[in-house]
């Protein structure tokens, strides 16, 4: 059997699987990719690999008593013995008084997140790109250390009551961090697309290149407030713990940035500038993503925070049932809304400013406000009079995500990114932040 199946295939084998349930509820999910990479360090390559992976799990539920068991071969009698495995742990289970049965059949969105140029990629493909990224960088005597992984693959899912989604996807991350020959500076480029047509790993070393001899002699500026242009890729790493807190049932708990006293949320309350627009939308021709998620919900286009106003919160069908609301699932992919400012609109329009490449190492300092910490890197720019004056030394940050969009200043146009963090891809526009807070230098570059 082949590991990606086609809609067909994966849904007489999900029907296959369902056949063989005694259970009084039987959940199918299955799963099949293709990876490979190429990894380069000094300027060598050190590592090319590839990946198959083939996943089936099966979910059975008496009443309320839920087993899950999974297994990486397809055959008959694989098949049976990991149904039959689900159905004992089921009947061993207690009772889980948050279980809420399987849906019924989902209406789902069109989204095209598969595409054969970037499923033909083969180990050609990535030394031919990489090849491209090396020349540069050895001919400018500089030193690089790269990824370049691509993917195709299949999700799907059936239940007992008749609910079937698939969805097939592809997509190719490519980053890299150029130092200069004594290690002084360092630049970093990340670049994530569905369709491996758009990506250009010549274009993004160059930029690599660039912040990397332009970071030698940093300066160090004493820590404190200052204006600060995030380019998309530090953005991310902030904005999504944003993203991954829209929680309703933490929220209502008590335990989230968006928690009210006395068992509320700030659901409807404005908690950033007016100009914040977060939303999700899995047909997005930049940033496809599957039109369903988790038990089968329907992801459907919806915003998340809108004119700096808290619209929807994620509720699982059980919250949603508690608390007599529509169940909202998890988003498959989140977009910031933008302006049309280009990055060097930003840094002209700057009297005095810091250009911030990188965040990373962000830790979570307090889950009520949202306050993270954590480092720039690959790039600190000093700007002064609309032009950038010199390379700055490292900072450590201690700033909340939620502050920092109530001091917006300017949104420029929104790029797909990669998180450094998570690894997952995101639209976010470069933006202009006022007050924000650095708390101390770091000699690392």
């Amino acid at each position: 059997m082949a590991i990606i199946l086609t809609e067909a295939e994966a849904k007489a084998l999900c029907q296959k699987v369902l056949s063989y349930s005694k259970a009084d509820e039987c959940e199918v999910n299955i799963l099949g990719e293709e990876r490979g990479n190429l990894r380069y360090a000094r300027n060598e390559v050190s590592t090319s690999g590839s990946l198959i992976n083939q996943n089936l799990q099966v979910q059975s539920a008496f009443g309320k008593k839920v087993g899950v068991a999974t297994i990486d071969e397809f055959s008959e009698e694989s098949i049976e013995k990991v149904v039959r495995r689900s159905e004992e742990l089921a009947r061993l289970a207690p009772e889980n008084p948050e279980y809420v049965g399987v849906l019924e059949p989902q209406t789902y969105l069109k989204s095209n997140g598969f595409f054969e140029s970037t499923a033909g990629i083969n180990p050609d493909y990535r030394a031919d790109a990489v090849a491209k990224s090396l020349d540069l960088t050895r001919t400018q005597n500089m030193t690089a250390a790269g990824f370049l992984e691509n993917q195709k693959g299949y999700s799907a899912m059936m239940n007992s009551k008749g609910l079937f989604a698939y969805y097939p996807s592809t997509s190719v991350n490519f980053s890299l961090t150029v130092r200069t020959p004594d290690g002084k500076g360092s630049g970093y480029v990340a670049k994530g697309y569905s369709d491996v047509t758009q990506l250009d790993t010549t274009a993004a070393t160059k930029v690599a290149i660039q912040k990397s001899k332009g970071s030698v002699d940093a300066k160090a500026l004493e820590p404190g407030k200052y204006t600060v242009i995030l380019e998309p890729t530090a953005a991310a790493v902030l904005l999504e713990n944003i993203f991954f807190n829209l929680d309703a049932r933490s929220a209502d708990e008590g335990r989230s940035f968006l928690s009210k006293a006395g068992g509320k949320s700030k659901l409807n309350e404005k908690i950033v500038d007016e100009r914040v627009h977060i939303y999700s939308d899995p047909t997005h021709p930049d940033l496809p993503a599957s039109p369903w998620a988790g038990d089968g919900q329907a992801a459907d286009k919806i915003s998340w925070i809108e004119n700096g106003v808290v619209k929807n919160l994620v509720y699982s069908r059980y919250w949603a049932q508690k608390n007599n609301v529509k169940p909202v699932p998890f988003p498959t992919n989140v977009i910031m809304a933008g302006g049309t400012a280009s990055m060097e609109d930003l840094i002209k329009s700057t009297q005095r400013g810091i250009l911030v490449t990188k965040l990373w190492y962000i830790r979570e300092v307090d889950p009520q406000t949202l306050l993270l910490t954590g480092l720039t890197r690959d790039g600190t720019f000093y700007i002064e009079n609309g032009v950038i004056k010199h390379p700055i030394k490292n900072f450590r940050f201690n700033e909340s995500p939620v502050i920092m969009l109530n001091n917006l200043e300017t949104l420029g146009k929104p790029e797909r990114v990669v998180s450094t963090e998570s690894n997952r891809n995101y639209l976010i526009p470069p933006m202009k932040i006022r007050e924000f807070t650095f708390s101390s230098l770091s000699d690392a570059v």
